[in-house]
């Protein structure tokens, strides 16, 4: 399957909570959890502090027909939590390849939702990918332990440039073949 032939994304169920595409009416309480500076040192593309319309433009681009990475808000309104916990994404790569990203709200770490989530998306595999990447900064091993719990490999030591340190950081990388 291949990006340009996508223009619904589905929504994902998972045991605590739904994973959803992104609404404009997201765009506060995932700006509140993305403007902490520990979501955002924790990830690649966050900045920090937020510029004014950062998520709203994010989520302008995660509707649109032809775009390189679905997004979805990890929604635990439906089980008594809050209606956005975090947010995981698969981003094309090439080949029947995706990359995930995923983060959790502070206040929701340690619940077992970041694996719970990534575990949903790999069982869905809505980009029908053969191999899943992912990749950690090497002083966040909680999302080592994530990917590790659901099934990753290691793959080896690289870097990635974060924007919210600005700096490049080394990371632990992983892979899991899929089962289409």
């Amino acid at each position: 399957m291949r990006h340009e032939d996508i223009t619904v994304q589905d929504t994902i169920t998972a045991d605590r909570f739904i994973m959803r595409p992104c609404r404009k009416s997201d765009a506060g309480l995932i700006a509140m959890y993305a403007a902490d500076d520990r979501v955002a040192r924790g990830t690649r593309a966050i900045p920090h502090p937020l510029p004014p319309g950062t998520v709203e433009a994010m989520i302008e681009r995660a509707s649109q027909s032809g775009r390189v990475e679905d997004i979805w808000v990890i929604d635990g309104s439906g089980h008594g939590h809050a209606e956005a916990l975090g947010l995981i994404s698969l981003e094309w790569i090439e080949r029947d390849q995706s990359e995930i990203f995923f983060w959790i709200a502070p206040a929701f770490w340690n619940t077992g939702f970041a694996t719970e989530a990534v575990g949903a998306l790999i069982a869905a595999n809505p980009h029908k990918a053969d191999r899943i990447f992912a990749e950690v900064f090497q002083d966040n091993p909680g999302s080592a332990r994530v990917l590790t719990n659901c099934g990753f490999d290691y793959l080896g030591d690289a870097e990635a440039f974060s924007v919210a340190r600005a700096a490049t950081v080394p990371t632990w990388t992983y892979t899991l073949k899929t089962e289409k």
